[in-house]
């Protein structure tokens, strides 16, 4: 079994030499949120959306974030618009559906955006990836009342079919390509009370794209890494508030030591 530990130091050393571009078209609720973590990880953030310019925008960068948070038809179009100008330039394009299964609109779109352009990694909650695996998800707006567990049939069938790589995120995150799957059981139950946490995770998985060509390593060693984070930041603030601050601080200042000790991914039996 790969030492996914020392992977992990290995990509987010690389990732702040390298200080990629992270093209977001992202919902409106995470934005501020989601720049500040890409800053912290060493990235470099920019929300772009409109149709007009994010083909030219996405030529500058490591990786391409979808995600359906607050969705129109018009957004979803432009991130057609890039995720195809991406595909074209061989630069990873990461999907988040959020939502998806809560209502049909977030279901189909999710699925055209699939169909439309070749995403790497899909990451998602259980609910949002039964939905688009044709299951009946236990989803509320944004919230999964399902863990991974409930979900590694239909990720592991729906990586296979779409042969693309799903990190399904929950209180254990479950990574497969299809072939191999992996377990990664880090993170803090505070997680769940701070918005966009699961917006954070895909950033960060989409600037690991930019350094690790697998997109299994890369998809598990991020989701180890920001669940470390977690883990760090709880134990300097007990508080949904002040957790948000000591997770952006920890997402900076992670030791290499903090990370080889701290990781927890295992291989999927």
């Amino acid at each position: 079994m790969e030492d996914f530990a020392r992977k992990a130091c290995q990509n987010i050393e690389a990732l702040r030499k390298k200080r990629p571009l992270i093209h977001h078209i992202t919902n409106m609720v995470v934005m501020n949120t989601t720049a500040n973590a890409t800053l912290a990880i060493g990235a470099s953030p920019v929300m772009a959306h409109s149709p007009n310019e994010v083909e030219e925008m996405v030529s500058f960068a490591g990786a391409l974030v979808l995600n359906i948070g607050t969705l129109t038809r018009e957004l979803v179009q432009s991130m057609i618009i890039a995720g195809q100008r991406a595909n074209k330039l061989s630069i990873p394009v990461i999907l988040d559906p959020v939502g998806a299964g809560a209502t049909s609109l977030r279901t189909a779109e999710a699925l055209r955006i699939l169909e439309k352009v070749k995403v790497e990694i899909i990451r998602g909650n259980a609910a949002e990836v039964l939905s688009l695996g044709g299951e009946k998800g236990a989803i509320k707006g944004v919230e999964s009342f399902q863990e991974a567990v409930e979900a590694v049939e239909v990720a592991t069938s729906l990586a296979a079919k779409l042969r693309i790589t799903l990190a399904v995120t929950g209180r254990e995150d479950f990574v497969t390509d299809g072939k191999r799957s992996v377990w990664v059981s880090n993170g803090h139950p505070l997680m769940k009370l701070v918005t966009g946490t699961g917006c954070i995770a895909t950033t960060v998985v989409a600037a690991f794209t930019t350094v690790d060509p697998d997109p299994l390593s890369a998809a598990a060693t991020a989701l180890g890494y920001f669940g470390l984070a977690g883990e760090k930041g709880a134990r300097k603030s007990g508080s949904p508030g002040s957790f948000q601050v000591a997770l952006f601080d920890a997402l900076y200042d992670l030791t290499k030591r903090e990370v080889i000790a701290g990781i927890r991914i295992r291989a999927h039996r």
